[in-house]
């Protein structure tokens, strides 16, 4: 017996400087000896991209959080299909909307440049470009941890099965983040990225015409007038009033019933998320703070680093 106890004791001791040591790989100023211009060109050309189109924003927030959500951050949404790759593009949630990969693809080439070679992952461009996207639409900064390395493959089904839907009630949603080792507070956090950019018709259809007792009858004969009942899926609609502007209005919209997407709304339904989403609809400088807090904690969920993975020429390809 008491041997038994010392091997689950050994293997548990083993996993938990495993964990350690990949953490271990990870630092703010990885880049600072090997290309000390990598993280001002990321910015240089986020900035530039979200002056040109202020949806990119948010277009690039999704990418890494649909990312991080199959398999860990690892770039894995960037690879196109191949022979060999099951490609994420084509996956449920990110076929015909997922979007930024010319983005990323130019940032991928300009810091390859500045550097003199490639040593920058692509799923830390990602991580910093969502960073970046945010602060440029007013919202908080945060330490973007670095040392990512790249998948050398990717996962349609896991992509199918492990991104949230807008279809998901709040029992749906806490288990789904949970899987991620994400808590009901980064569930709420990170859905308060619905601050920035637009949803499909497709996505928000049933609720506007069949949710009559969860949503507000002005707010949904107006998304109705773009959003018919057949035809027109890829309608646009702003997920918040101010979709290019990073402030509290979306948990605002939530507790007035106004929220586009059933996902959405179910976070003020009744639940455990009331009254965060109470709080957070008042107070800009707590919503920031924590989903700063929770950005960090999902960029940092199963990561590739040291010598796993691999550093990409071309983010859409494997080496």
């Amino acid at each position: 017996m008491a041997s038994s106890y010392s091997l689950v004791f050994l293997h548990v001791l083993v996993m938990f400087c495993l964990a350690n040591i990949a953490f271990s790989d990870l630092s703010d100023d990885f880049y600072d000896d090997i290309c000390p211009q990598a993280l001002p060109t990321i910015r240089r050309v986020v900035e530039d991209a979200v002056s040109q189109e202020r949806r990119m924003g948010a277009s690039l927030l999704r990418l890494h959080f649909h990312d991080c959500f199959v398999n860990g951050c690892d770039a894995s949404i960037l690879l196109d299909q191949t022979a060999t790759i099951d490609s994420e593009k084509t996956a449920r949630p990110n076929n015909n909307s997922a979007r930024g990969f010319e983005v990323i693809d130019r940032i991928k080439s300009e810091v390859d440049r500045v550097c003199g070679r490639p040593v920058v992952s692509c799923a830390d461009i990602l991580a910093v470009a969502t960073r970046d996207s945010v602060v440029a639409l007013h919202g908080p900064t945060w330490e973007v941890e670095l040392g990512r390395r790249d998948s050398t493959t990717a996962s349609r089904t896991t992509a199918n099965n492990d991104i949230p839907t807008p279809l998901m009630d709040l029992p749906a949603l806490i288990d789904n983040f949970k899987k991620q080792g994400l808590d009901e507070e980064d569930l709420v956090a990170l859905s308060g990225a619905h601050t920035l950019g637009f949803a499909q018709c497709s996505t928000f259809r049933n609720r506007i015409y069949n949710e009559i007792n969860n949503i507000d009858s002005t707010f949904a004969s107006q998304r109705q007038a773009n959003c018919p009942r057949s035809g027109g899926d890829s309608n646009l609609a702003s997920l918040d009033p101010t979709s290019a502007l990073f402030d509290s209005k979306y948990f605002s919209n939530l507790v007035s019933k106004k929220g586009l997407l059933h996902s959405d709304q179910a976070l003020f339904s009744g639940g455990e998320t009331d009254e965060l989403v109470k709080t957070y609809s008042t107070n800009l400088r707590t919503f920031s703070k924590d989903f700063a807090k929770s950005m960090i904690k999902m960029g940092n969920i199963k990561l590739l680093t040291g010598n796993q993975g691999q550093i990409r020429v071309d983010c859409r390809k494997v080496n």
